[in-house]
């Protein structure tokens, strides 16, 4: 039932997160209202408590929290309270989604007041309308959104304070620590990146001709030859000659052979959700993440406009594309009065999120007022914010506007056995394009690029050119495609991308060059550890199942201590298990020590500074800055060792070069690029096929095993390096396997189980 409207007589205190957020409600509700500042979260979980092995929750006990105040929240908690003394009625008005719930729930906690003075508001953006309407409004705390918020911390902290001591005990840095989610992020970086070393570029090549109608040359490309897709399939400099050369001495003009046109409608996007924002803004305004996020905050909780507070967009955390009757009547008129009605489609738009798990209750980022248009408030705003509530504003503008016409043309010549093909674009009515592109391609243009044409025509050939290519590797992520790929895994949720990619950056896992995300040593060493033994907390799929879980709280689907045990059981054995039999593992890197010539690792001070220490040590003290790292790169790049091998794709020299996982050889031509591993042999001849030599291989997973060089033609493997010894017990190859503890060789039979201490000095040998 609606509660009954505050009169004068009545006090009311409305508590919110933001002192900025408090203005624009102060101004909406007037001066039967106080607002006041939580500044966030009040009480968190404790990082002391002996009860609670110092994670704040106990195991033991169904993993119950045991909350404390913030240290320096003190005074604010005090100051709320004096003021809900005074109070009638208290109104808890944090965010809209589970981590403003959690906070409505801790400050609900810490008020000395009856229970039948607070009530709990929401609104998904700060106008008149919707404030007014929550506070006539009001409901209880959701106390199942409130544990699936209180799971996530617990996971978290569950995952950070018993991973990290692992990584502690292996790398030997008590400054490194592992994240439920960032790990995975991090993982998503690491397997990019060694993507990226391991490809090899393959050659293709394209043929381009320019053809002449009456005086208009226009451009085609090879399409087909013999009624068959080119694709990629021209695969070198002599099969592209022939085909330009039999273009070119051809004795007639080329044929048109068809030519087909259709009209298309392109339809607007939905408005933006979190991903899609954070992705436009880093493409089109080159915004981070976290940027993008602080100055969608600012325009959500009010700007001074003409001396009064606005909120100018809605609720800039949500994962949902629906939009509000009002804001879509508002639209209608906007675009009817500034446009007119062919701008306006017969029926309005609505989109729906194909994605699972979409928090629906919010709607899609929208301005809160869209005659607010941003050339009327641009005087208002800082540039970063004019930018990004410009971004925002076009983008729903034009998602309610109707489709763009464009009429397409499509052109087929032959020759012989070849088909050129040629084709244009046109506006015929640009639609919502007229507000906003939401393609990273330009527009079509107004003017059609080719002439007339019509099927039997003939046309000259003008000039034909070959074009060589080379496959690229993929794309580095960068923050935006980052957030994107974890938004399809079902990764994180819109309240922690931006965290995510913080944290990864903060630990110096991960560092920005040219907006690319590229992982440092470190990164690649922890997410190499991680991967390896916690293969579940690491799998993607793993990860976005466990969020399914969460949104299963919030709906009555599950019980959240449940969920928890339930994780918990087989994550603490595999916890255990790293703990005892985990070796230490070495950051080593390609710099060389200029007094002994061995290895420089990366090392962490006790103050957790990172610096080279030579891996003699203690026999050879040298350190250095990280710098040389990058000054060795330089070196590399200047002093490159030529290898005897030449590129197999364009017969130019090949040059050794040193990555992050071993030594590869590179072709020297930069139109070429082509790369190769290099081999490690061992000398070792294959027992079953004898014809084979034994070399060094890598998983997938980069775990280094050994196998027959004759692969796939014969499948022999062993895990050990081959010794050429044969095991006195069954014949098969001996390996070779080096401890702290020392040198021991092992049978390649598994089934033989025969094992051979090397003495220390055959070992020193």
């Amino acid at each position: 039932m609606a509660a009954k409207t505050t009169n004068k007589k009545e006090k009311a205190l409305v508590i919110v997160e933001s002192p900025a957020k408090s203005k624009t409600i102060k101004k909406i509700l007037g001066d039967g209202y106080q607002i006041e500042a939580s500044f966030g979260h009040v009480r968190n979980l404790p990082t002391k408590d002996p009860s609670t092995e110092n994670l704040g929750f106990d195991i033991a006990n169904h993993f119950q929290p045991k909350f404390e105040i913030i240290p320096g929240k003190q005074a604010v908690v005090k100051k709320l309270n004096d003021l809900a003394k005074k109070a009638d009625k208290i109104y808890l008005a944090s965010d809209p989604d589970r981590e403003g719930e959690a906070i409505a729930w801790h400050v609900r906690q810490i008020l000395n007041v009856p229970d039948e003075k607070i009530s709990r508001i929401v609104f998904n953006e700060i106008t008149p309308k919707a404030v007014k309407h929550s506070v006539e409004n009001p409901r209880g705390i959701d106390m199942d959104m409130v544990q699936a918020q209180q799971t996530r911390q617990i996971l978290d902290k569950l995952v950070g304070y018993k991973l990290s001591p692992v990584l502690w005990k292996q790398i030997g840095n008590r400054n490194l620590s592992a994240g439920r989610v960032q790990s995975v992020a991090l993982r998503m970086i690491c397997e990019r990146e060694e993507e990226i070393e391991a490809f090899v570029p393959q050659e293709y090549w394209s043929i381009h001709a320019n053809l002449d109608k009456d005086g208009k040359v226009f451009e085609s490309e090879l399409s087909k030859i013999k009624g068959k897709a080119v694709e990629k399939n021209i695969k070198n400099k002599e099969e592209a000659q022939k085909i330009v050369d039999f273009l070119t001495n051809y004795p007639s003009e080329f044929d048109v052979t068809k030519v087909t046109k259709k009209s298309t409608k392109r339809k607007p996007t939905a408005p933006f959700i979190t991903s899609t924002m954070q992705r436009a803004a880093s493409s089109k305004l080159g915004f981070g993440v976290q940027k993008t996020m602080q100055v969608a905050q600012r325009l959500y909780e009010g700007i001074e406009i003409d001396g009064t507070p606005v909120g100018l967009i809605t609720y800039m955390r949500t994962d949902s594309v629906r939009v509000s009757d009002d804001a879509q009547d508002m639209a209608k008129n906007f675009i009817l009065e500034n446009y007119g009605e062919k701008y306006y489609p017969a029926k309005p738009n609505i989109y729906v999120k194909g994605k699972q798990n979409v928090q629906d209750a919010h709607e899609a980022i929208r301005p809160s007022y869209p005659e607010r248009t941003p050339d009327s408030i641009k005087k208002y705003l800082d540039n970063d914010q004019y930018k990004l509530y410009k971004l925002i504003w076009e983008k729903f503008m034009s998602s309610q506007m109707s489709p763009a016409d464009i009429a397409n043309k499509t052109v087929e010549i032959t020759a012989g056995d070849y088909t050129l093909k040629a084709g244009t674009s046109k506006i015929t009515f640009d639609g919502f394009l007229r507000v906003y592109n939401d393609s990273e391609e330009e527009a079509p243009e107004a003017d059609a690029k080719i002439p007339d044409l019509n099927e039997g025509d003939k046309v000259k050939c003008v000039k034909v050119e070959p074009k060589q290519h080379f496959t690229q590797p993929p794309p580095r992520y960068n923050e935006a495609s980052l957030v994107k790929a974890l938004e399809e895994y079902g990764i994180g949720r819109p309240s922690t991308y931006a965290t995510i990619i913080t944290v990864i950056q903060t630990r110096k896992y991960v560092e920005k060059k040219d907006k690319a995300l590229h992982p440092t040593l470190l990164g690649r060493t922890v997410s190499k550890q991680l991967v390896n033994q916690f293969a579940d907390i690491m799998d993607y799929k793993f990860t976005a199942g466990m969020e399914t879980k969460l949104d299963e709280i919030a709906e009555k689907k599950a019980v959240w201590n449940d969920v928890l045990q339930e994780f918990y059981t087989p994550f603490i054995d595999e916890v255990n298990k790293a703990l005892q039999t985990g070796d230490r593992v070495r950051i080593e890197t390609k710099v060389k020590c200029p007094n002994c010539g061995r290895p420089m690792l990366v090392r962490t001070s006790r103050k957790g500074t990172q610096f080279l220490g030579c891996s003699g040590y203690p026999e050879c003290k040298t350190a250095m800055s990280l710098n040389a790292i990058n000054e060795s790169e330089e070196l590399q790049n200047t002093e490159q060792e030529v290898c005897e091998e030449k590129c197999d794709k364009c017969g130019s020299d090949m040059v050794y070069k040193t990555g992050p996982y071993g030594k590869y050889m590179e072709c020297v031509n930069p139109e070429c690029g082509s790369r190769k591993a290099v081999i490690k042999t061992t000398g070792v001849t294959c027992p079953k096929c004898g014809q084979g030599e034994i070399v060094e291989r890598k998983s997938k997973r980069g775990t280094i095993f050994y196998g027959c060089n004759k692969y796939p033609d014969c499948d022999f493997v062993m895990w050990n390096e081959p010794t050429g010894e044969t095991c006195p017990d069954c014949g098969a190859l001996l390996g070779k396997v080096v401890t702290k503890k020392g040198t021991t060789l092992k049978c390649s039979n598994a089934k033989c189980g025969f094992k051979k201490e090397v003495p220390a000095e055959e070992n020193s040998e």
